[in-house]
């Protein structure tokens, strides 16, 4: 379908023998959405108009029960309100992502995450930047939310929390989920950042901040890496191939074209972190980026999809490098191959493919994009600041896990 949406009159401007002469008169177009010459990949699920200073920030999607998709992004930017009380856009589809309208907009979500339990669809991040952290549910297909106004209601905690559309696992029945504790005596970025993690049982009331366990707060320790690291985000709770939870982090480090992941061992209670810095540091492609981890049982192997440095590009900080998103697969969480190069473009200053949150479709991987791109007008603000959320298909996966590029 064609994302340009226009309603259209047909106007009678004059009666001549020959016939009607017809003008089509545009009476409204949506100020979101713009013409496309430019072929952007994958399905446009939305478009910001970077004048506006409005990004497209933390995609998610999430699959219902009756095999309709649901996606979700944030609004970031000094056009927003991110700061104050953060918006985010809900979209249904349901015609496998071919087509996509939007349902419903939270006011008070930001960097979540979509899931489905018991029937009921989720969303989990916080309120606004560095705000509570929060949980909303819907009973309706994500038409309308819950609002999380005290601990009964969806409001987890109150203080100043970060994350992102990291996954929810679900395991030994609990529900686990990493975020990061964002108070702190500085407000530097990555520096402010303490690893931690939730749990709750499944058959609890998710909206119940009593039902939610939660770690020790993990925080940034200047020593790690020689000196070299600058912080932890963004967290994967994982289950290893010895049954341990661990949080599984992206690592910012000073050290040029260096990707690295972390993890954080969690106790069998839910409430112990603990962190060794001589083991818990792994060389990982995409690690300096969001990346998000889920294990498939049918070909018992861990994957992700994350970005991946080209080689005329190692000399800069890898966390500014997302112009190249890669599949990839592990059967210990440690040794990780690269299957397969799904987007790129050569340019790295203005185009990016990021925060990817995607699932297990059957034989497929379905994925959205926050993804920065060209358009009609001046193409995205830069790689980060994107105007799009893109919609993509993995078709049977698991066939390339015998496909090695790296």
């Amino acid at each position: 379908m064609n994302p340009i949406q226009r309603i259209l009159k047909l106007n009678l401007l004059n009666r001549k023998s020959a016939g009607l002469i017809l003008i089509l008169s545009i009476l409204s177009v949506n100020q979101n959405i713009i013409s496309q010459s430019v072929k952007v990949p994958g399905v446009i699920i939305d478009y910001l108009k970077p004048s506006e200073k409005v990004y497209v920030g933390s995609p998610g999607i999430c699959i219902l029960p009756d095999g309709s998709y649901i996606a979700s992004h944030d609004h970031f930017g000094p056009g927003s309100t991110e700061f104050e009380c953060a918006l985010t856009a809900v979209f249904r589809s349901d015609d496998k992502g071919k087509t996509w309208k939007k349902i419903s907009e939270i006011k008070g979500q930001f960097w979540s995450n979509l899931f489905e339990l018991n029937g009921a669809v989720y969303i989990m991040g916080t309120w606004k930047h560095h705000g509570n952290l929060v949980i909303r549910k819907s009973v309706d297909g994500g038409k309308t939310w819950t609002e999380p106004t005290d601990g009964k209601t969806g409001l987890l905690r109150e203080g100043e929390y970060h994350t992102a559309p990291m996954p929810v696992l679900i395991w030994n029945n609990i529900i686990w989920r990493a975020v990061e504790n964002a108070k702190a005596p500085t407000q530097e970025w990555g520096k402010r950042y303490s690893a931690m993690v939730f749990s709750a049982s499944v058959n609890s009331d998710l909206l119940n901040s009593g039902s939610w366990a939660e770690t020790n707060a993990l925080p940034f320790n200047q020593l790690y890496l020689d000196g070299r690291f600058m912080g932890w985000l963004e967290g994967n709770a994982v289950a290893d191939p010895q049954g341990n939870i661990v949080d599984m982090l992206r690592v910012a480090t000073s050290e040029n074209g260096r990707d690295l992941a972390a993890f954080v061992k969690i106790s069998t209670d839910g409430l112990k972190a603990s962190f060794d810095p001589a083991s818990g540091f792994i060389d990982f492609a995409g690690g300096a980026r969001k990346f998000s981890v889920r294990y498939d049982e049918k070909s018992k192997l861990y994957w992700t999809i994350s970005n991946m440095i080209s080689d005329g590009h190692t000399d800069i900080n890898a966390g500014s490098v997302r112009n190249k998103l890669v599949l990839k697969s592990s059967w210990d969480l440690i040794n990780w191959n690269i299957n397969e190069i799904l987007l790129y473009h050569p340019d790295i200053l203005k185009h990016g493919f990021q925060y990817v949150d995607w699932l297990f479709d059957g034989k497929d991987i379905i994925y959205v994009s926050r993804t920065a791109f060209d358009d009609n007008l001046t193409g995205a603000a830069n790689f980060h600041d994107a105007n799009y959320m893109t919609f993509h298909r993995i078709k049977n996966f698991r066939k390339l896990s015998g496909k090695i590029i790296r």
